[in-house]
């Protein structure tokens, strides 16, 4: 329950957001939204993990952080022909947002696509 409270919370928040940028161009303002709330969903796992990594190896004043994502798809109904795949940009911009209100504000964020359909950090510049 607490799960599906937050998803929804960030569900709105990314709906405000992205009505507010009102530089989003996309089919519908619904698919808009669903892409953009799995954008951001990835790029809080993406600083979730940064934040453990940099706990585990006492790192500092990180300067860049280089992600690979590969065809990372996610279905927002559960039905697997709904899939879509996440965008670079949006991805970006989540975590650029996200990182404004942790210890990352001043992290530059290198994404790559590679082949494969996951993601990683590949590399921490101190």
């Amino acid at each position: 329950m607490r799960c599906r409270l937050r998803l929804k919370f960030l569900y709105n928040l990314i709906s405000k957001i992205a009505s507010w940028c009102g530089t989003l161009n996309f089919v519908s303002a619904h698919t808009s939204r669903t892409k953009l709330v799995h954008d951001f969903i990835l790029a809080k796992e993406i600083i979730d993990e940064l934040k453990v990594i940099t706990q585990e190896k006492k790192l500092g004043n990180i300067r860049s952080v280089n992600v690979e994502i590969g065809t990372i798809a996610l279905a927002h109904d559960g039905f697997e022909e709904h899939t879509e795949d996440i965008s670079l940009e949006n991805l970006q911009f989540g975590l650029e947002s996200i990182a404004k209100n942790t210890q990352f504000k001043d992290v530059k964020f290198n994404i790559k696509k590679v082949m494969g359909d996951n993601w990683r950090i590949t590399d921490i510049e101190v």
